[in-house]
């Protein structure tokens, strides 16, 4: 059969290059016994691959059994997947087969793979090496031939290094890796799945189908849709049910779709083995912030030290200044705004700008200053700075609120020098 000849029987909608590799690779990989491991986030639709490899395979005339394996506890997870013994537990009344046994000959999916237990991961590595398992509170092998395929939503490299899954049976599920792409990477589909979904609840609901305005489409095509096909189903279900006009707009759509006008955090991309990367975590995004912090007050130092040198007149070029670092957004963290208070010096403003050195070039004025006159170690700054703040609330005869108003810098950053100076 042709790709397109199993997107017609398996009710499969897409016609994007990433969805067809997938299917093509499923295809090619049907005819043989290899293992096969599923990758992708949730909702994208992995429980239909191991449906397409098990109709396509030699195996289609035997049971195919699909095993969801975050939903069954811990505790029975053996019992269900290899069977027991009468009296091999509390509750044993009767031998019971498990599923490698029921689905001899057959295949058997496991999905979630990667939530199974130490133990029981142990279990299936031997059953895919041996073709053997053993009853829980039994001594006897069984011999067994199924067809394992596996998936998961999960990083599986890392929970290798995390110690929550065993690479050896990583190694053995994925002789063949499948990789299905999240929606977003699938825009030109995103829309034919929509019509699918709404002329499918029209349908069930006895209703005309809804229908979205172009606008609406692009806003649809744009979202990041964090539970992939999964939601977009819910979305047009909910569409279908609670609107009563059946031409949607772009601002009837946007009631729909969760923070869809919040920023999104981009995911790395995927690996060519099909594997997730990380996700950008809270410490990688507060390390790039800070970074780029670093390199703005950079910039604005080696400015201000620019104009310090062509315009030896602080106060002509003040407003300007400040005008700056209120566009980068540092004048509440950093000392650069207070040090710009009308009792500010040309030799403080150029000691807080340039980078400390022992032996510094002179900064040529015309100005109170030699030509040769080295700038001030930037070691005084805390007392220029502690000075600064005296002479401010001295001015203003302790009101914090215009000191900070004189000084530039918020009554926060204010209260925060005063204390840490210990200033009464």
């Amino acid at each position: 059969m042709t790709v397109d000849q199993i997107k017609q029987r398996f009710g499969i909608i897409g016609r994007s290059e990433k969805l067809y590799r997938a299917l093509h690779t499923a295809l090619q990989v049907a005819p043989t016994d290899l293992s096969v491991l599923i990758t992708g986030e949730s909702g994208v639709g992995k429980e239909a691959i191991p449906q397409v490899i098990h109709a396509q395979s030699a195996r289609k005339h035997h049971q195919y059994i699909a095993v969801n394996c975050g939903a069954i506890p811990e505790g029975t997870i053996d019992s269900e997947l290899f069977g027991h013994e009468k009296g091999s537990f509390t509750g044993a009344s009767a031998s019971r087969k498990g599923y490698f046994e029921v689905a001899d000959q057959g295949t058997i999916f496991l999905d979630e793979v990667a939530e199974l237990p130490m133990q029981t991961q142990v279990r299936l590595l031997r059953v895919l090496e041996t073709g053997e398992f053993i009853r829980v509170g039994s001594s006897k092998p069984i011999k067994t031939n199924v067809r394992v395929i596996a998936a998961t939503n999960v990083n599986v490299e890392q929970a290798i290094k995390d110690n929550k899954f065993r690479e050896d049976l990583f190694y053995r599920l994925n002789t063949v890796p499948i990789f299905l792409p999240p929606l977003r990477d699938r825009k030109e589909d995103i829309h034919l799945l929509f019509r699918k979904f709404s002329s499918d609840f029209a349908q069930k609901y006895r209703m005309p189908q809804v229908k979205l305005l172009p606008e609406a489409i692009a806003a649809l095509e744009n979202y990041y849709f964090p539970g992939n096909i999964r939601q977009l189903k819910n979305i047009s279900e909910q569409i279908s049910v609670i609107e009563k006009e059946r031409i949607i707009s772009k601002d009837i759509l946007m009631r729909y779709l969760p923070n869809a006008t919040l920023p999104v955090v981009a995911q790395k991309q995927q690996g060519s083995d099909g594997q997730r990367s990380h996700d950008f975590s809270e410490r990688d995004l507060l390390y790039k912030v800070l970074f780029d912090m670093k390199k703005d007050v950079s910039e604005l130092k080696m400015l201000l030290a620019k104009i310090m040198q062509n315009d030896p007149s602080v106060h002509e070029n003040k407003k300007e200044i400040i005008a700056l670092l209120n566009d980068s957004d540092f004048s509440d963290t950093s000392n650069t705004s207070m040090l710009l208070s009308s009792d500010l010096n040309e030799n403080q403003v150029s000691s807080a700008f340039i980078e400390p050195q022992i032996n510094t070039s002179p900064i040529q004025t015309d100005q109170n200053f030699s030509q040769h006159q080295e700038i001030e170690e930037s070691l005084s700054i805390v007392d220029q700075e502690k000075e600064l703040i005296k002479k401010a609330l001295q001015k203003h005869r302790g009101k914090r609120k215009n000191a900070a108003k004189e000084l530039g810098i918020s009554e926060r950053t204010l209260y925060r020098k005063i204390k840490e100076y210990e200033l009464s």
